[in-house]
């Protein structure tokens, strides 16, 4: 069967689902009317699923079947965006908008379905499809896994539209490909005084300040040069008024990094410079780390599969390598339970105004790419399943 002539078959389909779900964003953990709307649709197609953590859905095509089982992921929340795209069918909840495209992954994997079930006995194993709720708090992926949803799974396929590759074109390489997040709280407690009387106090924003100076030396000295590591300071706060001594300054840093082992040794770096500053001026420290997602790393055996299906889809020669991208995502939590690969559409079309990344007010796509990325996931099941 030729997989993309029949995703165009089914392209009414996809942009229906896609502009629908375009109109009714839901927020991370509150995706309860998407969760019904894709139930709906699986209930019509009489495949069977079953709801996961809050509001996720797991669909299973030819449950059972034979000892291979293919995952295929699809995100549907939404961002705390007010939509200024200009579409007819434009966010109608206030202040929430689709502005990442989980609404066209949704709308793709759904649409995938549908190519799938009627192929039923060209798969010779279980094509396992999970709905994830809540990817931008990056914990949708944990809970879908800590309910046993991913047991049995040999290897998963998720995907993304991306505003910096061109229509027709993909992303599907192999090693690190998504930067690891971490948020860092540096809280300093020194003594509080008047501003009169310096010496008699413990300030604490002097040497916040130095700690800031501090943290690109972290990166500079502590960190070969061919890694990517960032550390940014997004907001410090100290003191409560200009004559009084401030008793307290915080810190809070967003890190990215791609090697775990980098990870580690700017974690100790951060702790020690910390501790030093506190030493040296006589006051408190306490470094608090919080794990966001970790780094996504591409399987090279499940990503050349995908590389041959997506050839298939695409024609040859559009795979394009962006190299590593400093963007975190929690599809790399399934990739520590099993082996799997996360492919980038490229979207931009200038002539339909499909310029912006995820994340702007005025995000749309070129809906061209909802028929590669329905046959995409479609032809990367029946390729896994069929070595």
């Amino acid at each position: 069967m030729n997989v993309i002539e029949k995703a165009k078959e089914f392209q009414d389909y996809v942009i229906k689902i896609r502009r629908e779900l375009h109109e009714y964003p839901e927020l991370s953990l509150q995706e309860f009317e998407t969760q019904k709307r894709i139930m709906r649709e699986l209930d019509a197609m009489g495949i069977s699923y079953e709801k996961a953590g809050t509001t996720s859905v797991v669909a299973r095509i030819n449950p059972g079947k034979g000892d291979q089982v293919v995952a295929l992921r699809a995100d549907i929340d939404a961002l705390p965006v007010t939509e200024q795209s200009g579409l007819p069918f434009s966010s109608k909840t206030p202040g929430v908008m689709h502005a990442c495209g989980h609404d066209n992954h949704t709308a793709m994997l759904l649409g995938a379905i549908k190519i799938l079930t009627g192929m039923k006995d060209a798969l010779p194993g279980e094509v396992r499809c999970i709905f994830q709720e809540a990817e931008e708090l990056c914990v949708g992926a944990k809970n879908v896994i800590a309910e046993g949803h991913l047991n049995g799974v040999s290897a998963i396929l998720g995907l993304h539209g991306m505003s910096n590759l061109p229509i027709g074109f993909y992303d599907i390489n192999p090693g690190y490909k998504l930067a690891g997040s971490d948020t860092i709280h540096v809280k300093f407690e020194g003594i509080s005084g008047h501003c009169a009387t310096p010496h008699l106090a413990k300030d604490t924003i002097y040497p916040a300040c130095i700690f800031v100076a501090d943290l690109q030396s972290i990166v500079t000295k502590n960190v070969a040069p061919e890694e990517s590591i960032v550390l940014s300071v997004g907001k410090i706060s100290g003191g409560t008024k200009a004559n009084i001594i401030a008793k307290y300054s915080e810190l809070e840093i967003s890190m990215r990094y791609f090697d775990p082992e980098v990870r580690k040794t700017v974690h100790d770096a951060i702790q020690r410079h910390a501790n030093a500053l506190a030493l040296a001026h006589e006051i408190k420290v306490e470094v608090i780390i919080e794990e966001t997602a970790i780094s996504l790393c591409n399987s090279e055996r499940v990503t050349a599969i995908a590389q041959k299906s997506a050839e298939k889809v695409y024609g040859p020669d559009r795979n394009i390598d962006l190299f590593r991208l400093m963007n975190s995502e929690d599809m790399s939590y399934y990739f520590q339970k099993t082996e799997g690969t996360f492919a980038m559409l490229g979207y931009f079309n200038d002539e339909k105004e499909s310029i912006y990344s995820p994340h702007h007010e005025k995000h749309t796509i070129d809906e061209d790419m909802l028929i590669y990325g329905t046959a995409l996931y479609a032809q990367f099941a029946l390729d896994y399943l069929n070595p």
